[in-house]
């Protein structure tokens, strides 16, 4: 449908246009991808392409940089997190 939203995990953005919007160099998200702390959509030429919730966890990531921990730390926490939310979700299903 014309007009409306991508949602939150379609891939719409380029890796300039990501860096821009949260404040990161271009290699940086490169070096984040390459240590598997997050996962682009591709197109298919193989441009990558950021989502909105792509986005949200750069930002988590600078976050935890701020807070002093290194890449390696920074993939525990994203992995608890995504865990934690996961667990919290599957509870709730299970209460309905």
């Amino acid at each position: 449908m014309a007009g409306t939203d991508p949602s939150p995990d379609q891939g719409v953005y380029g890796i300039s246009v990501a860096a821009e919007l949260v404040g990161m160099g271009v290699q940086n998200l490169r070096l984040y991808e390459t240590r598997g702390l997050l996962t682009p959509d591709r197109s298919e030429g193989g441009t990558r392409r950021y989502s909105a919730n792509d986005l949200d966890r750069l930002r988590r990531i600078a976050e935890l940089l701020m807070q002093g921990l290194n890449l390696a730390g920074i993939a525990m926490v994203l992995d608890l997190e995504l865990r934690n939310t996961q667990l919290l979700e599957e509870r709730e299903r299970e209460q309905w």
